[in-house]
């Protein structure tokens, strides 16, 4: 805030700052004080038309305003949308998002962006191969980025849909901000959405979760009970502090969720014996942290994974840990309801992917008809039919 309000200061009395175009205040003939966008992203610019409208005033004339829009491209749209970004919720996956996109759109003016353009790039990203990027040791044992063409992941239906939802936030922000036409976000939000049919459910047997649980490294063990009896996600695992462990009540209070509800999760004996037994720092607020660091974890997917090839288990995700969480719950008896609750789910329409795994409650509606019909004895009788 105080970065903020100096950035103000700096600037010359009647200019300020909206996003990365410079704006001018004036009061016009009438008193009221006018807002206008200089349409640059250069200080000099909106010296010069704030010099001209006040001239324009001191004549007694009214000033024309005309809306000028600057040539901005799509990197040059980023650098501000993620300084807006960092003070909003889910930032990192944001900036990852971006990072993408910015790598296939950078160089394109927001202006030029089209349906036909979008709904093209659509059907290429679905056809063709991804390239991922991955850590591999070289020369002398350092670290080196390289990449793995033709992986499909990052093709899905649904990846595609969050990274078009992102480029439509975008533009949304540019028009806001005087970085664009309108009808450049129309053209923009005529692309629909692809239908996802992506939708994975892979989870683990009991078995298979003991098993992932005993080849887990000390770091990783307590994250896998935990979210193997809560079905938390891995990001509200990671950032999780101790304020929101109530281990006297038994549950977990969640206040920052991916809906923006808050969320209460009991704590079953077997989470814990696995939370008593965390060492816990009185200088880091966070349950799962960097040793070194006293931070959350930026990521636990190399740990993840050699936890899993020693288990045994392949084409495992560690969101999919909470699908086992789920899968188990139904499999159990637990109504459908409640494990939307337990999940965090908006609406059932996540949650009824797992219903199939109890048939069982389907056998049960259709058995409440024995008790019903029973009653009647002349409940039965012999239609023919005449041919």
């Amino acid at each position: 805030m105080k970065l903020a309000e100096e950035a103000r200061k700096e600037l010359p009395k009647g200019i300020y700052k909206r996003g990365s175009i410079y704006w001018i205040r004036y009061a016009g003939l009438d008193g009221k004080i006018v807002f206008e966008s200089s349409g640059s992203t250069k200080i000099k610019d909106a010296q010069d038309k704030l010099h001209e409208r006040k001239a324009d005033i001191l004549r007694g004339k009214q000033p024309e305003i005309t809306k000028k829009i600057p040539m901005v491209t799509f990197k040059e749209l980023s650098v501000d949308y993620l300084k807006w970004a960092e003070r909003q919720r889910g930032y990192r996956q944001k900036a990852t998002l971006v990072a993408q996109l910015v790598g296939i759109f950078g160089h394109y003016p927001l202006r030029h962006f089209s349906t036909k353009l979008l709904e093209t790039w659509q059907t290429e990203r679905l056809q063709q191969g991804a390239t991922r990027k991955t850590v591999k040791k070289g020369f002398g044992g350092k670290r080196v980025v390289v990449d793995v063409p033709g992986t499909p992941r990052g093709n899905a239906p649904a990846t595609i849909n969050r990274l078009l939802a992102t480029i439509k936030h975008m533009i949304t922000k540019a028009v806001e901000w005087e970085m664009v036409e309108e009808e450049s976000l129309r053209r923009v939000r005529r692309v629909r959405l692809l239908e996802e049919n992506n939708r994975r459910l892979r989870y683990l047997s009991q078995e298979e979760c003991q098993a992932l649980i005993d080849a887990s490294g000390s770091h990783i063990k307590p994250m896998v009970i935990m979210a193997l009896n809560t079905g938390m996600r891995r990001g509200e695992i990671l950032n999780l502090q101790w304020k929101n462990v109530d281990l006297k009540h038994g549950f977990i209070l969640l206040d920052r969720t991916k809906n923006g509800d808050r969320r209460e999760i009991p704590i079953n004996l077997t989470l814990r014996a696995a939370l008593k037994g965390i060492s816990r720092r009185l200088d880091v607020p966070y349950v799962f942290h960097d040793p070194a660091t006293g931070r959350p974890y930026g990521d636990i997917g190399t740990g993840f994974t050699k936890a899993c090839k020693r288990a045994g288990i392949t084409d495992f995700h560690f969101h999919d840990l909470r699908h086992t969480f789920a899968s188990h719950l139904v499999m159990a008896g637990v109504d459908i309801t409640t494990v939307k609750e337990l999940l965090g789910h908006k609406t059932l329409t996540m949650t009824l992917r797992y219903a199939h795994l109890a048939p069982s409650h389907k056998v049960k509606a259709v058995d409440l008809l024995d008790s019903t019909l029973s009653k009647n004895t002349n409940c039965t009788k012999t239609i023919q039919l005449r041919g």
